[in-house]
């Protein structure tokens, strides 16, 4: 693929003014002036910029009583599109997400056995250029997300073995994914992409939240004082990999009796309200660590059978949580089904572009 060539939003005004013009169909400037705490000069020159970039389109006049009508503005989501893929343990699921987040097209590709990096490179680049082509998506395009098992090291770009994958020891993969696709690559963990995308969709209310996928094993992102929370290490997120039975079986990352390995030896017993009842243990002893309001369960292997975790992750944080009456928890499904992750991953690139970004996050696209 040829590289788009587009540049981002680097003033902290226009990146404020389209994340607060994300949430409303319509805005004027008056509108952006109370939500931003800009004047109204300051927001009628960044709106003046964002028009001139493509971004925004003036709609329609208002008028508020006497004097000079408003200008009803838009944002143009089809301005700018960012594709997103999700590597999981047997398949690559690749979404085309447009500038307000929402995916226009999605699709899933099988992963041979025991893949390569290369096998991965090829299969996205195919249909990278595939969708680009589809939806001509041209110098709009602005780069590729990437949600990947972990662990893996975000500042870095490098997948450090993945658990599961044998041939996935220090890989670049940002790095490799930028030279073959020619475009930007930010590279995270699955499970960060997947509660970027909750946060999204949820709005500001979503600020303490926990994303809990299980899906050939069990990972959480973390969403903390309305950011994404990866760690020291950037690794955050191993939430199978607590020990929940000091005497049980091995699990691959070589501990004994972690979450992830446990939770799978009941499924593979046919026992799945065990199964879940184990989730919703491990859901309870992560609510105990940090305190959070949400949890958001996703997954194959949850979204193939929904009622059964839960039920079962409702009734633990129900009745396991001390003082549910101070501590209530809300856990839903998440909003997105099975291209969370995708979605996630083409969300970050988009808001590293044209978003707010925390201050302690890393310049992922350079």
């Amino acid at each position: 693929m040829a590289a788009a060539g587009l540049g981002f939003l680097r003033d902290y005004n226009e990146a404020l003014v389209v994340a607060i013009a994300r949430r409303t169909e319509t805005f004027d400037r008056s509108a952006i002036a109370a939500a931003s705490g800009l004047t109204p000069q300051a927001v009628s020159k960044v709106i003046a910029r964002l028009t001139e970039a493509g971004l925004v389109v003036a709609i329609a006049q208002r008028r508020h009583g006497v004097g000079k009508p408003a200008t009803v503005y838009a944002l143009i989501p089809s301005s700018r599109y960012a594709i997103g893929a999700h590597v999981a343990r047997t398949t690559l699921r690749v979404v085309v997400a447009d500038l307000v987040g929402a995916v226009v097209d999605s699709t899933v590709l099988p992963l041979p056995a025991d893949f390569t990096p290369a096998a991965v490179l090829d299969r996205l680049d195919a249909e990278a250029t595939r969708l680009t082509a589809v939806h001509h998506l041209g110098q709009r395009l602005v780069g590729v997300g990437i949600g990947m098992v972990g662990p893996l090291d975000f500042t870095e770009g490098v997948v450090r073995d993945a658990h599961r994958l044998r041939r996935w020891h220090d890989v670049p993969l940002r790095e490799l994914a930028e030279a073959r696709l020619g475009l930007p690559v930010i590279l995270d963990k699955d499970v960060t992409a997947g509660v970027t995308a909750e946060a999204w969709r949820r709005g500001i209310e979503f600020r303490d939240a926990a994303f809990v996928m299980v899906e050939s094993g069990i990972g959480c992102g973390l969403w903390l004082g309305g950011h994404a929370y990866r760690g020291a290490h950037t690794n955050a997120g191993e939430f199978g990999h607590h020990v929940i039975a000091l005497d049980g079986p091995l699990c691959a990352c070589g501990r004994h009796g972690c979450l992830d390995v446990v939770h799978d030896h009941a499924v593979a017993a046919g026992d799945l309200e065990r199964a879940a009842r184990v989730l919703g243990t491990g859901i309870v002893n992560l609510l105990q660590t940090i305190d959070v309001d949400h949890v958001v369960l996703a997954g194959t292997d949850v979204l193939a059978r929904q009622r059964v975790y839960l039920d079962a992750v409702e009734r633990a944080v129900r009745t396991e949580v001390p003082r549910p009456d101070w501590l209530p928890v809300r856990v839903t499904m998440t909003s997105l089904g099975a291209d969370a992750v995708a979605a996630g991953a083409a969300m970050q690139v988009i808001n590293a572009g044209y978003g707010l970004r925390a201050p302690s996050d890393p310049a992922a696209i350079r």
